[in-house]
């Protein structure tokens, strides 16, 4: 390995490091040189400290590496991850701390750098090769370049991520808990995927589909002087209604019943039940989440002093858990290659979601702005809303690669979970008028999808 490779490897081992960076810097309300320099050296040290580590204990201790790391790694950033978003939500004054304690940065930097324990156990069998000189010598050469380099992108990475967090700290607090939660998923995922289904720039890119329908949606907000009608919000409701109930049936719960392997009419009893189940866990998270439904400014769950744009945030954080566990199955039966979903239904799917995802985005983005807040906000409230998609996405895929036999359950559950959210989703239905238009809309969204299912 030359300086070329060596230099592409500190840069590629940097990444995770970096975007950690941001979520640090998107969580700090005031930040200075010492900050960054403190960011840059924990991530530097350790991103450089943890291949020497796996150089000096060679392929001896390398299978219980490659086993425990990526559990490490996933367990610390979740943690943190959920932490910052609990702060977000918080009713609570924040008061100033130290966000660059030695806790949670050793935290940060320890499941940020050990994936490279395993990149220090290939310097073993692939040596360094810089200059003339020992196979130790061009080692600590080696881990010194990684750990430079990763300390000066932490240290711009923090940089970077205050400069836009200083400004919506709140939704940023939430956003930098997500990343570092789908950091660690990814991370885990690496490892328990056999399929190399996340190797794949497909299935990547499937799950982040949706999330451009809900980033062009909530960047509604900056068009000038233009107000969602009423008129327009039931049509656009009425159609992400239809594609979702058509995506619901004809996407999961048909698919469902076909991959029992009881057969018959026996089939019906375990997608029956799942779908219970589903609707159940869905009633459960309406019932236990305080959020608001737009426009129409209905309040559900329990007593909360949350701002009004927060809940709802919430409404629409809901109604998205369903279809990230839909995304996640539908990819998993893809990957599989399982005989009983064509695989171009996974983009169908993933398309039909990132329709419907852009008036719900728009749902959340234009009402915030209408009460006063500043587009900024509102955009990046319509975008959050949108984030638990491929987050649950994720998820279902790790647990199906582990459990395949659990893939015609979790998409019974999914269609169910849909199904209801649909159902709960019909004030934003209802006009002044008649809801002709709505009704008209939703038979239009379920037919294109129901048509392009059954033409694949």
């Amino acid at each position: 390995m030359g300086i070329f490779e060596l230099l592409l490897l500190a840069v590629g081992l940097a990444m995770d490091a970096f975007a950690v960076s941001i979520c640090k810097g998107l969580s700090v309300k005031k930040l200075t040189l010492k900050e960054c320099l403190t960011c840059g050296t924990w991530f530097g040290l350790f991103q450089g400290m943890m291949p020497f580590i796996g150089y000096l204990v060679g392929s001896r201790f390398e299978k219980w590496i490659n086993i425990v790391a990526p559990w490490v790694a996933f367990t610390l950033l979740s943690i943190i991850g959920i932490n910052m978003i609990r702060e977000a939500f918080s009713d609570e004054e924040e008061e100033e701390k130290d966000d660059f304690g030695v806790k949670t940065m050793f935290m940060m930097a320890v499941a940020t750098s050990i994936d490279a324990l395993a990149v220090g156990i290939t310097f073993v069998a692939v040596p360094v090769k810089v200059f003339e000189a020992g196979k130790l010598q061009n080692t600590i050469l080696a881990v010194i370049v990684i750990g430079v380099v990763t300390f000066i992108i932490s240290a711009f990475g923090v940089k970077i991520g205050n400069v836009f967090g200083t400004r919506y700290r709140a939704g940023s607090e939430v956003m930098g808990g997500t990343i570092l939660i789908f950091i660690g998923l990814k991370t885990l995922i690496g490892f328990l995927d056999k399929s190399d289904a996340m190797s794949d720039s497909d299935t990547v890119f499937g799950m982040l589909i949706p999330l451009i329908g809900t980033v062009l949606g909530a960047a509604s907000v900056y068009i000038q002087k233009w107000k969602l009608s009423d008129r327009l919000r039931v049509l656009m409701a009425g159609a992400s209604s239809g594609i979702m109930f058509s995506a619901a049936v004809w996407g999961m719960l048909e698919p469902a019943a076909t991959g029992f392997s009881t057969g018959g009419n026996r089939a019906v009893i375990p997608v029956f039940i799942c779908f219970c189940i589903g609707v159940a866990v869905q009633f459960a998270l309406d019932s236990l989440v305080p959020h608001t439904h737009a426009f129409v400014e209905i309040t559900e769950g329990p007593k909360s002093n949350l701002k009004i744009e927060t809940r709802m945030m919430l409404t629409e954080v809901i109604h998205h858990i369903p279809e990230g566990l839909a995304l996640g199955a539908i990819y998993a039966a893809h990957f599989m290659q399982t005989k009983f979903i064509p695989a171009s239904t996974a983009l169908f799917l993933a398309i039909a979601i990132a329709v419907q995802n852009f008036p719900e985005a728009m749902f959340v983005s234009m009402p915030v702005k209408e009460k006063g807040n500043g587009k900024g906000k509102a955009f990046f409230m319509g975008v959050i809303s949108g984030v638990p998609i491929p987050l649950a996405a994720v998820f279902v895929l790790i647990m199906i690669i582990l459990f395949p036999t659990i893939l015609p359950y979790v998409m019974a559950m999914a269609g169910g979970a849909m199904i209801y959210s649909i159902v709960e989703e019909i004030p934003l239905m209802v006009g002044e008028k008649d809801n002709d238009g709505g009704a008209f809309s939703f038979v239009i969204g379920f037919s294109i999808i129901m048509l392009l299912i059954f033409t694949r």
